[in-house]
């Protein structure tokens, strides 16, 4: 029996607490204020539709569909109603996973891929219910000393079968198109914030802006229109994450005057600057 009472009195591991949750959702409404996590999410849509905009760039999802946040990015939901799964992970978590997984959450996480939501096939998507539903149940289930050690497991086999997802929905497009589009909004995650033209990553990249701007529609976006939303939520998180001044965030964003930095943030938002950043300090965020 004393065996017994010290099993029962064993606590979760505070990285659970802190660092790692999953959470299955049943007619979940999301309310519409802007998030930025300090956690990787993995949103499972099975059932519900609706649109989420990640970093400015908006997203349609409906059901059978993945949506994947990285830490650090600002997202905003509509009024969705969505079942499914909610899955998050910190980095400190993460280093439980063997480092074989490492490339893997690179390609899902750190490669600044506009483009956060994909569909899922009916194999896919029963594969992953069931590899969501196992994790669930242990996440849910009594704790135990490796319990953190069982979920890092589980969560290393989640992000390899989405990586694995994502690499074959990839092989539909050309490689080198797909490549070329991937470094593209990799460098404008990177430098959008000192060069705002289609020519000036066109040569870093070493193709003509003509050839950048065609395979970029052919993703789902014009070139300018991917630097515009980029400069935007560089902005975005400045004035709300930040106390800096107007004119000095202009400054760090490149824009030759606060007055030309203030009309292009209006024209994309229809707000000043300094109303965005005043409805947040009036809801507390």
């Amino acid at each position: 029996m004393t065996g017994a009472k010290e099993i029962q009195e064993l606590r979760i591991d505070p990285l659970l607490q802190d660092s790692f949750s999953i959470e299955g959702l049943k007619e979940r409404r999301f309310t519409a204020q802007p998030y930025r996590p300090d956690h990787n999410q993995v949103l499972f849509v099975k059932e519900g539709r609706g649109t989420v905009i990640i970093d400015g760039v908006s997203i349609p999802f409906s059901a059978n569909s993945l949506l994947l946040v990285s830490k650090g990015q600002v997202y905003l939901f509509g009024e969705n109603v969505v079942t499914g799964y909610l899955l998050q992970f910190g980095d400190c978590f993460w280093q439980r996973t063997p480092a074989s997984a490492n490339n893997c959450k690179a390609v899902l996480f750190d490669n600044g891929m506009v483009e956060r939501r994909f569909s899922l096939d009916a194999a896919h998507q029963q594969a992953l219910d069931h590899l969501f539903d196992t994790a669930l149940h242990e996440f849910t289930g009594p704790d135990y000393a490796n319990k953190p050690d069982v979920l890092a497991a589980y969560l290393k086999i989640i992000i390899i079968k989405i990586a694995n997802i994502y690499a074959l929905l990839q092989e539909d497009t050309g490689s080198y198109d797909n490549k070329l589009y991937q470094d593209f909004i990799a460098l404008v995650r990177e430098e959008c914030s000192q060069v705002h033209d289609v020519a000036g990553f066109a040569r870093k990249l070493g193709v003509s802006s003509r050839k950048l701007s065609e395979i970029s529609r052919r993703f789902g976006q014009g070139a300018k229109e991917v630097i515009n939303g980029q400069l935007i939520a560089e902005a975005k998180r400045l004035l709300q994450f930040s106390s800096q001044p107007v004119k000095e965030i202009a400054g760090n964003l490149h824009f030759a005057t606060p007055y030309q930095f203030s009309n292009f943030f209006k024209k994309y938002t229809s707000l000043s600057p300094i109303e965005y950043r005043r409805q947040f300090v009036k809801i507390g965020i």
